[in-house]
């Protein structure tokens, strides 16, 4: 399933670019680990992990590395908040389409 139409349309989008040659190893729902789990000294979980989960990763072959693309509608400040964490702790820029 889809979050949107919008994904879904990338997705087949994506899928003609993988039979072309241009991308490869296309993935959708990939999740990203940004911040492990918090646990007290006897080892209860005090606070979640915190994950982005990408609508799509690929290997673009004509630039040479690996996107990590994210359709979106709107941006809510939660998105806007794990983007700015997935570069700054992973190095991970991700490409909003």
């Amino acid at each position: 399933t889809f979050d949107s139409k919008k994904e879904f349309n990338r997705y087949h989008e994506l899928l003609l670019l993988q039979r072309a040659g241009k991308i490869k190893n296309l993935e959708r729902q990939v999740k990203i680990p940004l911040l492990p789990s918090q646990r007290d000294e006897k080892g209860k979980v005090i606070e979640r992990a915190v994950t982005y989960i990408a609508d799509f990763v690929y290997f673009d072959t004509e630039q040479n590395k690996t996107i990590v693309e994210d359709v979106k509608g709107m941006k809510t400040p939660e998105y806007i908040l794990k983007r700015k964490m997935a570069l700054y702790l992973c190095h991970i820029r991700i490409h909003e389409v």
